[in-house]
């Protein structure tokens, strides 16, 4: 079982190697080290402590979308049959590659999707027969993003 770190458990060092990282994944230990003036080593045990944690889950390489074909972005929310029948809904949206986030949620509807499309026939292929015929799903509601304006992490 996972536990529920809250940001009272890190002391300033994590918040300063982990505020680095956020503005730069790829910088190297040694950098971070010379920059907060302590060994590469506790650099490196401070950051295996944290994924140990779960604090960290990884690093991702973050593309742009539009830059490689993929030119629509849409947020569907979709109405379940049942709300028993999420956990088998997430199973079978995981299938669907252009879904690159779900989220179980309150509200109009059961869950709510991002999804990243080459153009508006692709998105049309994936909302009828990708999606919209999937078992448990009543009915879905698109919403086509123009523009992304913010996209961050949280502060530390």
């Amino acid at each position: 079982m996972e536990k529920n770190y809250s940001n009272y458990d890190l002391d300033n060092l994590d918040v300063q190697i982990l505020s680095i990282l956020m503005e730069d994944a790829s910088i190297p230990y040694t950098e971070i080290a010379k920059k907060l003036i302590v060994s590469g080593g506790t650099i490196h045990v401070r950051m295996k402590k944290m994924e140990e944690l779960g604090i960290i889950n990884g690093s991702n390489l973050i593309i742009n979308p539009q830059k490689v074909g993929f030119d629509i972005t849409a947020f569907l929310g979709i109405y379940l049959e049942k709300g028993s029948q999420y956990s088998d809904a997430v199973e079978q949206l995981k299938q669907v590659k252009e879904v690159v986030e779900l989220h179980y949620c309150t509200g109009q509807y059961s869950a709510f999707a991002k999804i990243i499309c080459r153009d508006t026939s692709h998105l049309r292929k994936v909302l009828n027969e990708d999606i919209q015929g999937l078992k448990g799903i009543q009915r879905t509601e698109t919403i086509i993003s123009l523009e992304e304006s913010i996209k961050r992490q949280i502060t530390l």
